[in-house]
């Protein structure tokens, strides 16, 4: 009885196709978008905020929201002042 011979795998090809830093960044990721779900999930009870002439009901995860980009738009804001200022001080 003669037996088909198998085909030899090539160990150079699973080398070249192994990808640690994509799989890394994969995981990484997946890890990041399982938090962003967990913190939208356990921040969604409402709180009363109280304006200066009105007062709302609103879930925590929109005030946390809100918070971080008045916070990313002060620093652009003021990131761009400084850098005019300093053009400023350098031209005169």
């Amino acid at each position: 009885m003669h037996l088909p011979r198998r085909k030899r795998i090539d160990t150079g090809e699973i080398q070249e196709n192994w990808q640690p830093k994509l799989y890394g960044r994969l995981i990484t990721l997946g890890l990041l978008i399982a938090y962003a779900i967990a913190f939208v999930l356990e921040n969604r009870s409402s709180v009363h905020m109280h304006f200066v002439f009105v007062t709302a009901s609103v879930s925590v995860i929109w005030v946390v929201l809100l918070s971080i980009a008045i916070g990313v738009a002060s620093g652009i804001l003021l990131a761009q002042l400084d850098r005019r200022r300093r053009r400023k001080r350098t031209t005169q």
